[in-house]
């Protein structure tokens, strides 16, 4: 992986500090109180907040507010019959960069993987370890391992597809995990191949439309795909997302304006949409 994305999986790693540090105050710890809490001086602090996320650690620490998901619902909930229109190559597009997608046919997914190889390998990323999976046809799994620990995260993805055989192979899905992050070259294509089963695909594509720095409702998934009484449903399938980041399961919240859960651990998912908040402000 690039130095670049190196240095932002360290920067996580700081953030993801500050932010248990952030939550215990309240979020009201000055700049220079949260610096001297990890041990640096505040002008250090500074330039390693902004350096990742383009903002100052006072705004962030608005971003991380559990309040800040709400404002997100009132000021940017984006309506998926209208990004579903404008297709993937428009409100669809995460940071412009094009997602293409092949989902398995639903006797494939039914052999669980069954004749399948799938390589997969530990790469850096600006949101700490991701565990990155790939078939030949593109991208089936994105896990962060931050919260969950490295062995977790991989039984998780490899029991998904208990059938297929797993090779470790990082040089085969290098250049897709760099344009994954943005590190890559312009105009790089990340494809997916999605290995699920077909409500779970619905769920997913819809996820997909969900533009960068907006969010959504599990209900309005529900509406979105033709099923608005299955909102537990969809709820689960949301869950099961296995290609994180890419697929945005992170921008579903409650109706209420709670973040819900997040498969690889909430302060992962509060991290993801201050990340993206920050930047789409920025």
């Amino acid at each position: 992986m690039n130095v670049q994305t190196a240095e932002q999986g360290y920067h996580y790693g700081v953030m993801r500090r500050a932010i248990a540090l952030i939550d215990e105050s309240g979020g009201s710890l000055t700049l220079d109180q949260l610096a001297g809490e990890m041990s640096m001086s505040p002008a250090h602090f500074q330039r390693l907040f902004s350096r990742w996320v383009g903002v100052s650690p006072k705004k962030y620490q608005q971003y991380l507010t559990l309040g800040h998901a709400k404002a997100l619902l009132r000021e940017r909930s984006t309506t998926l019959a209208a990004a579903h229109e404008a297709g993937l190559s428009g409100g669809g597009r995460l940071h412009d960069l094009f997602v293409r997608w092949e989902a398995m046919s639903p006797g494939d997914y039914a052999r669980r993987g069954g004749g399948l190889t799938i390589r997969w390998g530990w790469f850096d990323s600006p949101f700490g370890p991701a565990l990155v999976m790939g078939t030949d046809k593109g991208l089936c799994g994105i896990g962060f391992s931050a919260e969950t620990g490295e062995a977790a995260a991989m039984a998780d993805l490899t029991g998904r597809w208990p059938s297929a055989e797993f090779v470790e192979d990082p040089a085969h899905l290098a250049a897709w995990v760099r344009s994954a992050f943005s590190t890559g070259h312009a105009g790089t294509e990340a494809p997916l191949h999605l290995i699920g089963a077909p409500l779970q695909i619905k769920v997913w594509e819809a996820l997909l439309n969900i533009p960068s720095g907006q969010v959504t409702t599990y209900s309005d998934i529900a509406e979105a795909i033709g099923q608005p009484r299955a909102v537990r449903a969809v709820g689960t399938a949301v869950g099961r997302n296995p290609v994180s980041w890419l697929i945005p399961c992170h921008r579903a919240l409650r109706k209420s304006g709670g973040l819900g859960g997040y498969h690889w651990g909430l302060p992962v998912k509060r991290a993801l949409l201050a990340y993206e908040s920050a930047r789409a402000d920025a």
